[in-house]
């Protein structure tokens, strides 16, 4: 890296990306899914409109970018993190963080199903290992024991992602931001703002109960909401500024570490060496794929149009979660 300090910022949103997974655990124990959802998001929203309003950015443009920012914000934002509250009431944090691992996977795999047209086989086999990692996770032979509905639900978070990453990589490109003359931190912010208003419309399907006055789960949230949104949002865009987006993205490999280790130190959970190797696996499968990125002096169409998801995965997907 070009900047010692960078060293420093990958560890730290590593560790904070990594434990978000054990701060939604913690806090569920006080409120519901979507209560925590849309608490760490307007949290998260507070911090980086706050970080634009000092450093002098308006948070500004047009309708029709309004409505792209807000479908990101619904598949890339609300959606998930809802999601992975919904399935973290039954599913392990470590478990969850290593599902959330397969997000590369699914943005590949839908940026290819979007260019209908057949990819490099380096893209394949990628997806091919990893996939088949995510089989030996859950070990359908085994009477799919792990392929319960929390875990369905952390899939569908992953998934989201994907989504929503490919969706951005199509329609909030350089150009659209140059364009109306936005930073990738106000984008940030305006796509927290808009994922706010979709987590406040869930609210009613489980966030009206009463919230359990619990301190440390209310800290867990403050912790996940603050710093583990709004200051790792900032953070991840200062390292993709210093250090290029393929860097920064390598906080990838690390977080499912990160979430494996804290599940069992803090709140001892066991996952087997079967479900340890399935995640090596994605991981290896997540590494292929990177490399198959890597620019060539003339890259075809069909791989210009295959890595415009997966791309914006390094410049943006490390901005979640869902982490």
């Amino acid at each position: 890296m070009n900047n010692p300090a960078s060293y420093y910022r990958l560890a730290a949103l590593a560790l904070l990306w990594g434990s978000s997974f054990l701060l939604i655990k913690v806090a569920l124990e006080a409120l519901s899914p979507t209560q925590v959802a849309l608490t760490r998001i307007v949290l998260g929203a507070l911090v980086l409109v706050a970080l634009c309003a000092v450093r002098g950015i308006r948070l500004r443009g047009s309708a029709a970018l309004w409505r792209r920012i807000a479908t990101a914000g619904l598949f890339a934002s609300a959606l998930p993190w809802v999601l992975f509250g919904v399935g973290e009431q039954t599913v392990a944090s470590g478990l969850t963080g290593v599902i959330n691992a397969t997000t590369p996977l699914w943005t590949a795999l839908f940026g290819m199903l979007l260019a209908r047209e057949t990819p490099p086989k380096s893209r394949l086999a990628g997806l091919g290992v990893g996939f088949a990692g995510v089989v030996l996770i859950f070990a359908p032979w085994q009477g799919g024991d792990l392929l319960t509905p929390g875990v369905l639900a952390c899939l569908g978070a992953a998934a989201s992602y994907g989504v929503g990453y490919v969706y951005i990589g199509r329609k909030l490109t350089g150009e659209s931001l140059r364009e109306h003359g936005l930073s990738p931190l106000a984008l940030a912010a305006m796509q927290m703002i808009a994922a706010a208003g979709f987590a406040a419309i869930a609210l009613p399907i489980d966030g009206l109960r009463p919230v359990h006055p619990e301190p440390l789960a209310l800290l867990s949230l403050a912790v996940l909401g603050v710093l583990g949104t709004g200051i790792a949002f900032a953070m991840n865009y200062r390292l993709i500024a210093d250090e290029g987006a393929t860097t920064a993205s390598s906080v990838a490999y690390l977080m499912p570490i990160v979430s494996v280790l804290l599940g069992w130190l803090v709140l001892d959970e066991q996952l087997g060496a079967r479900v340890l190797t399935g995640m090596a696996l994605v991981l290896a499968g997540v590494l292929l794929l990177r490399r198959s990125n890597r620019p060539t002096t003339e890259k075809p169409r069909i791989v210009r149009g295959l890595l415009r998801g997966s791309k914006l995965y390094a410049e943006l997907a490390t901005n979640h979660p869902g982490k």
